[in-house]
């Protein structure tokens, strides 16, 4: 993104955004992204920035474990390695294998699920692959210390083996000399002392030429001397001559490693740098976290559609010292390209105009911003601002004269990709004649298609932006009550700049202001006021919306509770309902299972009796002539001893019983020959003749 003036992204803050992101890095590859953050003007580019760290975010929240724990910085060491003859030391060595070790892991994470669920992060490692015989190689040489391991070459291991026993041999030598020398009185340490590498006695001064050897040298106090006995010279030099061979060796088989790994250089390279890139995107995702970064969508056009958006510096200040943070909601788009904000001084104007434009660029730049996940914002290829003083000491330019440079570079340069802010436009001159340069330069920002905000005082301008097609007035919302600004935008209707009541409030001399009103056109003293009471008007009717809100809500909510309450009702009335017909069904099966058993009875006496005719009269009985009353259900017998038949005619408004199945309801409607009757909450139509009017018998107890 093109940025005029230079200085724009410290007027913005971004420079302390990206500083912020920096302390979020671990290695320089990504601390280095950080401090040169790029702001992207391609779609692509910033939705796969986006998308990343937003898949990262993801594993942070749901506590996913990613394999980027290794802190590798290996600049210097990969740099040694792609020149012709170098010599990485064990350690370096062991740098190189972390760097392998971590690429192992990465790529075993991403197995084809995560691929297709992280696809953003996955993008990382498309375009490389993992090499197995780099590790290899390091682990047949390097030990988990750094160190050549003794198997690295047959000439190592036999330069060690010698060494081994010959450093055993020079110790039990050196032991017998020094018990020896200490019987003597002669050592002033009877612990073993080193010079230049080699073992060798520390005797009191006086006694150093009583004791054969080498003098290497003495004390600071020339109270001690230091000799190697005669006996250990030979052994010394044996040693001596075996640590340079192994020095030798070692230096031989790292030389060979090198040269080996050194066919990987650039593959080594790719892996830094995507270890590197893990971990800037780590930090974008932490820095989110900070200061709760959402996702929001982005369109490649002009276009800010932001809810809820917080100014992400002035969040982190006020959640420390525990103050709130108002949000601004806003939107421009082909319709509506450029905002003009009036409204009292410290009103918030200023902070408005700086969070649009510090999340514009924070959103090209890859980073999650503290706005609604609903929000949308587009792609603009120049951001341009004006912001406070800009009168220029060294070209001799007064700050009008600075004010009007900018402005012709804004003219000129701007398109329908432009986004700019200008603080305060036209100020520095004359009210009268800045208020025409101001509007003809608005006039002209509008007919280029530049997007933008603007905040004014003048009159002029905020009439303007009320009659031409493409600007619109915004306010800053003021509680004159409490002479305190509310901070929050309000888009549609010019604001008061609130003079006369902000000079009342603190208690100025009424004579002074009303001469000062004097002094003013009335017409304008009229607009300002009027707009003053319409912002007033305005607050209290959203105070009323938003308790009105309320109030539906809690409607909204005893409402579901009583349909909550008549739904468990109905359940319950339809599972008495099934309790009841499964009742019946069971005297039912108990009455046939009964009149089976009798007809096997009665079977059984038809073979045995004589007498037929006795028999068939028995069957008769109990099919065609059983006494009615002691098959009645237990279900009848119930609704008998809580009804009695009254007869009569059915009117609305009747408990009747059904003939056919004895259930009592209540008629609701006529309808001819039938009626409707509520048994339970179910209606239904029934025949007027297979119903009989009852009424409820009055409790004796």
């Amino acid at each position: 993104m093109k940025l005029f003036p230079e200085s724009a992204a410290v007027q913005l803050e971004f420079n302390k955004v990206k500083e912020l992101l920096a302390n979020y890095c671990q290695t320089e590859h990504a601390r280095s992204k950080a401090l040169q953050l790029r702001i992207h003007t391609r779609i692509e580019f910033v939705e796969t920035e986006l998308k990343q760290t937003h898949e990262y975010r993801q594993l942070v929240v749901n506590s996913i474990y990613f394999p980027n724990d290794y802190i590798l910085n290996l600049s210097r060491e990969l740099k040694l390695l792609s020149i012709p003859g170098a010599v990485l030391s064990g350690e370096e060595l062991q740098q190189l294998r972390k760097l392998s070790e971590s690429m192992e892991k990465i790529f075993r994470w991403f197995d084809n699920e995560r691929k297709q669920a992280y696809s953003g992060l996955a993008l990382i490692i498309k375009d490389t692959y993992y090499e197995k015989a780099i590790a290899e190689m390091i682990n047949d040489v390097i030990d988990e210390y750094g160190q050549v391991k003794d198997s690295a070459s047959p000439e190592l291991k036999d330069i060690r083996m010698n060494l081994y026993r010959k450093r055993n041999e020079l110790r039990r030598l050196f032991d017998k000399i020094v018990a020896k020398m200490n019987k003597l009185g002669h050592l002033a340490e009877i612990e073993e002392s080193f010079m230049n590498g080699r073992r060798v006695l520390a005797v009191f001064a006086e006694q150093k030429r009583t004791v054969k050897g080498i003098l290497h040298g003495e004390s600071d106090s020339r109270r001690t001397a230091f000799v190697e006995p005669e006996e250990t010279i030979a052994l010394n030099n044996a040693v001596y001559e075996l640590e340079s061979d192994e020095q030798k060796e070692v230096y031989r088989i790292l030389r060979e490693l090198t040269g080996k790994l050194s066919v990987y250089s650039s593959l080594l390279n790719t892996w830094h740098s995507v270890v590197g890139e893990y971990d800037f995107i780590r930090a974008k995702a932490k820095l989110a976290g900070e200061i709760k970064g959402e996702y929001p969508a982005v369109i490649d056009k002009a276009h800010v559609h932001l809810v809820e958006a917080y100014h992400p510096l002035l969040y982190l200040y006020n959640q420390k010292s525990g103050k709130p943070t108002i949000p601004v909601t806003i939107t421009l788009d082909d319709a509506k390209r450029i905002l003009v904000i009036s409204g009292p001084n410290a009103g918030g104007k200023t902070v408005t105009m700086k969070t649009i434009g510090l999340l514009q660029m924070m959103v090209q730049s890859g980073l999650l911003v503290p706005v609604h996940p609903s929000s949308q914002f587009g792609i603009f290829k120049q951001l341009m601002i004006h912001i406070g003083d800009t009168q220029s000491i060294e070209f001799e330019l007064s700050t009008y004269s600075s004010h009007l440079l900018h402005m012709k570079h804004f003219m000129e340069e701007a398109n329908g990709r432009t986004l700019f802010f200008i603080d305060e436009l036209g100020s520095g001159s004359d009210p009268n004649l800045g208020g025409a340069f101001a509007e003809v330069i608005m006039q002209e920002l509008a007919r280029k298609h530049a997007f933008g905000i603007v905040t004014t005082h003048y009159l002029n301008l905020k009439v303007m932006a009320g009659k031409t097609a493409g600007i619109i007035n915004g306010a800053m919302a003021f509680d004159e009550k409490n002479l305190q600004p509310l901070y929050k935008l309000l888009i549609g209707k010019p604001g008061s700049s609130y003079t006369f009541s902000i000079a009342e409030r603190i208690g100025l001399n009424k004579d002074l202001i009303n001469r000062a009103r004097q002094l003013i056109d009335e017409d304008q003293f009229r607009l300002d006021k009027l707009l003053n009471r319409t912002e007033q008007d305005l607050q209290d009717l959203q105070k009323k919306e938003k308790e009105l809100h309320q109030l539906m809500k809690e409607n909204e909510r005893l409402k579901k509770e009583m349909q909550q309450t008549l739904d468990k009702e109905k359940h319950r009335q339809q599972v008495e309902l099934l309790k009841e017909q499964n009742r019946v069904s069971e005297e039912r099966i108990a009455y046939l299972k009964d009149m089976e058993r009798k007809l096997k009875q009665l079977q059984i006496e038809w073979r045995k009796e004589d007498n037929k005719n006795k028999v068939l009269k028995q069957m008769e009985a109990l099919l065609f002539k059983k006494d009615e009353k002691k098959v009645v259900s237990k279900m009848q017998k119930k609704l008998d001893s809580k009804f009695s038949e009254v007869g009569g005619e059915i009117k609305v408004g009747d408990k009747v019983k059904m003939k056919k199945n004895h259930q009592v309801g209540e008629v609701m409607e006529l309808r001819g020959k039938k009626a409707v009757v509520k048994i339970g909450l179910l209606p239904m139509q029934v025949e007027l003749k297979d119903l009989v009017v009852v009424k409820e018998k009055e409790n004796k107890e």
